[in-house]
């Protein structure tokens, strides 16, 4: 089921669909033309010349991390339209999506949501862009229907090469841990932009707001045990992720990382990249963990150009 749209400014529509009993929330934004110049919102016009789409054009997927939602990709939306149809989900239990108290939270459960959320919407064919959690997301969700992603851009994505990320999560995933991780949460989102500082690789390039805007969804009610869910199977994850990626190998892969990434190191980037047959790595100097919103002009730009080959 999927509810009337409501414009939320630059032509970018929020929506709502219901599937597998989970209201997912998204953002929509129509397949546009390289004529139109006001596309190319904040990025170099003369060095994106991608031939127009047509209307059948693989839709633009957009999945953000663990601690994010669609606002994510506020500087991306308008421009990958070039390429097709864009749709960033607020994906299950995160942003503004329902938090169902009984859903599985595993990586290929939750890729299963999005799946049925793709066919509920009608999208035969995407062009699969994630980040962190949401890159190895998209690999998962690529493994369940290999045939409908016709290309792979991966931002420093989650995956099993991390061996920084898998001692982290490792110790998350003990009881004591979950039970400092309940008692810390309420300064979660007060904390905001300290984490937030953290993650770009020039905390100046932060504008006044974004924090604040990242910190309001994770005080929603379901936030934390909807995380908690997602830790609990992590390294099971990630041991199934490793058995995903054989099926997926011939999917065109852009990898996006930048060389000052704290999160997922770099040096898994070569790892990751040996496991397609076709795959490309792209180092944006001077960005940290969110490259697409702290130098967007160069991960459209790579993006796009990946796409339009």
């Amino acid at each position: 089921m999927t509810c009337l749209a409501r414009n939320v400014g630059n032509g970018v529509e929020e929506r709502w669909v219901t599937v597998d009993n989970c209201r997912l929330r998204y953002l929509s934004y129509p397949c546009a033309h390289i004529e139109d110049s006001s596309v190319v919102a904040g990025a170099d016009s003369k060095n994106l010349l991608y031939p127009p789409r047509s209307e059948d054009a693989p839709a633009v997927l957009l999945m953000h991390g663990l601690l994010g939602y669609s606002f994510s990709w506020r500087h991306n939306l308008r421009t990958l339209a070039q390429c097709g149809p864009v749709y960033a989900f607020d994906l299950p239990g995160l942003g503004y999506s329902d938090r169902p108290p009984a859903m599985d939270r595993s990586l290929i459960g939750t890729a299963a949501v999005v799946l049925h959320a793709l066919d509920a919407l009608q999208i035969p064919k995407v062009y699969a862009v994630g980040t962190s959690y949401g890159g190895a997301l998209a690999m998962a969700l690529a493994g369940l229907a290999p045939q409908r992603v016709a290309r792979l851009v991966l931002a420093a994505p989650v995956n099993p090469w991390s061996e920084a990320d898998r001692r982290r999560t490792r110790w998350l995933a003990t009881a004591p841990a979950r039970a400092v991780l309940r008692c810390f949460y309420p300064c979660l989102p007060p904390l905001s932009g300290y984490l937030l500082s953290r993650m770009y690789g020039d905390p100046q390039r932060i504008v006044p707001g974004t924090a604040e805007t990242y910190a309001a969804p994770l005080r929603l009610p379901g936030t934390l045990k909807h995380l908690l869910g997602i830790i609990r199977t992590w390294h099971a994850d990630q041991r199934e992720l490793e058995q995903v990626l054989p099926r997926i190998t011939q999917i065109p892969a852009l990898l996006v990382w930048g060389d000052r990434d704290p999160v997922v190191p770099i040096h898994s980037a070569e790892s990751l990249r040996r496991q397609f047959a076709t795959a490309q790595l792209i180092v944006l100097p001077g960005a940290g963990h969110l490259p697409y919103e702290e130098t967007p002009e160069a991960f459209n730009r790579a993006v796009c150009g990946f796409l339009a080959r």
